[in-house]
């Protein structure tokens, strides 16, 4: 299978998607791997996730994270430091780079500390390859649709990133270079999910930015899918893009709220953030193929470009302001995935998290 028998760094591991990468790797969904790196900078996090790996009471929980201590280990590091991506590269065989700066008003203010982290991050991985002459088969870059048509610091430090890992294919033959790019992530760390849960147990009112805006529904599995779909079959310096349903915020706080009588309150877009989310731009979609489940974006530059005579799916932008799926379809997607309310009370964060 997929991953058996490698060894796999995951950089920004003890974030949402490391989590659930680590939980469903050793779990031997993609087959059996030798060992799974956690690399961040957060030890307090990487106790907590360390802790959650121990101490588990059940006897399938067991069988599901057998030999952990072999197969698990945690790195303290930063991505901007050089030495430390050169420790953690060393018999490395894959490298998920999920370690960035992801709040868009934070970067704003911060676009110094958004730079060092999304961009100098995959620089110091692709230098240390180069000049270690490592043997990595494949890195991915976690990027987002704010990387495309990018109008915020957090857009456009992900858009170099895009463009580095690409470019690196170049002069890294060896290694394949490649990137996934989705929007929202059903309740992941700092998403407008969690938040909405916390206002309407605390008896609201509930904020909205703009009734209006739009947002694609992924859930952390279906992230990690996308991220392992690339792994297996993306070309050298394609991005794979999951085709997602999506749903205005003002739907989506209405299917939580229910019947309960709690405010709606307004507050306006944030600094620099979009209305809609745009996965693959106008300029983009002439490189887009389909791919069963995904839309790939192949790399403009003509060394890397084996799409020339394929005729693109795509006439336009694919955007989610273009595929929002109604109140009704909200409400059942968030039923689906056990979102509501009611499906969480006791503790309305695990079921994102396992």
């Amino acid at each position: 299978m997929l991953l058996t028998d490698k060894k796999i760094l995951i950089t920004g591991g003890t974030g949402s998607l490391g989590k659930v990468l680590v939980r469903r790797i050793l779990k031997g969904d993609f087959g059996q791997a030798k060992k799974v790196i956690v690399f961040s900078r957060d030890e307090a996090k990487q106790h907590d996730m360390r802790i959650q790996f121990m101490d588990k009471s059940v006897t399938t929980d067991e069988v599901i994270y057998d030999n952990f201590q072999r197969s698990l280990e945690f790195r303290i590091g930063d991505v901007r430091s050089y030495s430390d991506i050169c420790s953690s590269l060393r018999d490395v065989e894959i490298v998920i780079n999920a370690a960035a700066l992801k709040q868009v008003p934070s970067c704003e203010y911060f676009p110094d500390q958004a730079i060092d982290t999304n961009c100098h991050g995959p620089i110091n991985i692709v230098r240390a390859i180069r000049e270690l002459n490592l043997p990595i088969s494949t890195v991915v870059g976690i990027s987002t649709d704010k990387a495309c048509k990018p109008v915020n610091v957090m857009g456009m430090t992900k858009s170099l990133q895009e463009k580095i890992f690409t470019s690196a294919n170049i002069l890294n033959d060896s290694t394949k270079f490649i990137g996934v790019r989705y929007g929202n992530v059903f309740a992941s760390r700092g998403s407008v999910i969690p938040l909405f849960h916390d206002q309407i147990l605390n008896g609201g009112p509930v904020t909205l930015t703009v009734p209006e805006m739009t947002r694609f529904l992924l859930t952390l599995d279906q992230a990690v899918d996308t991220v392992m779909a690339a792994i297996g079959n993306a070309k050298a310096g394609e991005i794979f893009v999951p085709r997602a349903p999506s749903a205005t915020v003002l739907d989506i706080a209405k299917a939580l709220i229910g019947d309960r009588k709690i405010e709606l309150v307004v507050k306006g877009i944030r600094p620099a953030e979009k209305m809609h989310e745009i996965m693959i731009s106008e300029e983009e979609a002439p490189y887009a193929r389909e791919n069963g489940e995904y839309y790939t974006i192949g790399s403009m530059l003509p060394e890397l470009n084996n799409n020339s005579n394929n005729i693109s799916p795509l006439k336009s932008e694919y955007s989610s302001e273009n595929s929002v799926i109604g109140f009704k379809k909200t409400i059942a997607l968030l039923e689906k995935h056990k979102l509501m309310i009611n499906q969480n009370q006791s503790d309305s964060s695990s079921e994102f998290l396992r």
